[in-house]
């Protein structure tokens, strides 16, 4: 057998009885009707005079993006445009129309392609009649290969332009009862006569894969909204940003171990100091120089207060011995306890710490300025309590809260991807009879099962 990739027979010329136009056959003996592309006129493509089966006169041009004659190489195989329609349904008063070409390879015989809004299904018939039946929520199915297809739409289709070579004897305005079932990639649909039930599969391509097999000039102009069985984005399949989420949050995660591992964590100062709220003269005091050792990283200062039913404020600089840099901060520490009802109760905390990131190596001091509410009338600086604290100061300390916080700002994104993709869903599906995607309940006026007429 000749490779497929090479398309053999050569177009046979003849003239059409209606026109005189010279028409070439290119699926001599295998295409039942050819329309002359000059005056739309149907010929029988099985009687050597080519007789004529149909005239139809109108001013309705369709210029077919493929040109007929074109070759391209699409799924592995080479094929041949011979055959151009437009058809189209009508809802609701509106006319949509979609576009079909008759695909031919001699040694594979015939595929078609269909574009809506620069949407592209490559088709094949099939041989063998899908099982349809009902899904739980009364929505119609149809099972073939191992897939379960739900169903669409319903619709009355009719051909309102020709031209070319067709399988069948094609007629303009004729009508079939066409019902879709999808299972995206992919599409199974079912055209209806009186006599007849064909049934042929679709599968998703884009125009670029178009554009690419036949060569076509130009890029693919970019499809207008989600079609049928347009697969979702990767980013919006199922589970797959619950996947991204653990994979960056696992990252994150590695990186907090790994920084933890490797932080120093190095006490450079701790010392006691008192506070006497009444005693005279200067409040404020330094401790002794502390070496930071490295390059840039944090320095972690605790407060840990021996304070009961009181509050104080402590104003703090760290000062940088060599420059006198300072970098001002400060923290309130307040604790309050006692019974109500019997039932013991406590406010605030005795301990506070913080962490000033990106201090530069070098010799560092702290002045500290406590201060808290000045004693009662008549209590004098040697009566009144102080305020014990200690001071810590520790280089380089593991920073949990970034990653921590990097954590949970993956959920948005998380969310917004998971939201995406069932919207996606739902936008498929509002343009079908049913209004919603499978499994919810519908809102179309009409009936869920799309099978009682292909019976």
């Amino acid at each position: 057998m000749a490779p497929v990739s090479k398309i053999v027979p050569k177009p046979k010329a003849l003239n059409c009885p209606n026109c005189g136009s010279q028409i070439e056959l290119r699926a001599m003996g295998a295409a039942a009707s050819v329309v002359c592309a000059y005056c739309n006129t149907t010929l029988d493509a099985t009687n050597p005079q080519l007789t004529i089966l149909q005239k139809f006169e109108s001013r309705m041009k369709v210029e077919p993006v493929i040109p007929l004659g074109t070759r391209g190489t699409l799924k592995g195989s080479v094929w041949e445009a011979i055959g151009f329609q437009q058809r189209g349904i009508n809802v609701d008063g509106t006319n949509y129309f979609w576009r079909e070409y008759v695909l031919f390879n001699p040694y594979k015989g015939f595929r078609y392609l269909s574009e809506y809004e620069n949407h592209w299904n490559f088709i094949t018939s099939i041989p063998s009649r899908p099982v349809t039946g009902n899904s739980a929520v009364n929505r119609g199915t149809a099972s073939f290969g191992g897939t379960e297809y739900h169903h669409f739409q319903t619709a009355q289709a009719y051909t309102w332009f020709v031209i070319g070579e067709f399988p069948w004897q094609v007629k303009t305005g004729e009508g079939v009862q066409s019902m879709d079932y999808v299972a995206a990639p992919k599409m199974l649909s079912a055209e209806m006569t009186q006599n007849e039930v064909t049934w042929s599969q679709g599968e998703y391509v884009t125009g670029q894969e178009i554009w690419t097999a036949f060569k076509l000039p130009g890029t693919p102009p970019a499809p207008n909204g989600i079609f049928a069985n347009q697969p979702a984005p990767a980013v919006t399949g199922p589970g797959r940003p619950w996947l991204v989420f653990l994979a960056l949050a696992t990252l994150l995660f590695g990186m907090m171990i790994f920084f933890a591992a490797n932080s120093r964590k190095e006490q450079v100062l701790r010392q006691h100091f008192t506070f006497q709220p009444a005693a005279a003269g200067e409040k404020s005091l330094v401790t002794p120089v502390f070496e930071l050792k490295g390059g840039t990283g944090n320095v972690q200062i605790d407060l840990d207060t021996e304070m009961s039913n009181r509050w104080a404020y402590f104003a703090m600089a760290l000062i940088n011995e060599q420059t006198g840099d300072a970098i001002d901060f400060g923290r309130e520490v307040s604790y309050y306890a006692g019974v109500d009802d019997g039932e013991s109760w406590s406010e605030g905390d005795k301990h506070e710490d913080f962490i000033i990131p990106g201090v530069a190596g070098g010799r560092y001091y702290l002045r500290i300025e406590p201060e808290t509410d000045p004693p009662a009338p008549g209590v004098s600086a040697l009566t009144s309590s102080p305020i014990n604290y200690r001071v810590t100061v520790t280089r380089d300390v593991p920073f949990y809260f970034r990653y921590l916080l990097g954590i949970l700002l993956l959920f948005i994104p998380v969310l917004f991807m998971g939201r995406k993709g069932g919207n996606f869903e739902q936008t498929r599906w509002m343009e079908s009879d049913h209004g919603t995607p499978p499994g919810w309940p519908s809102q179309a006026g009409q009936s869920d099962s799309g099978d009682e007429d292909d019976e």
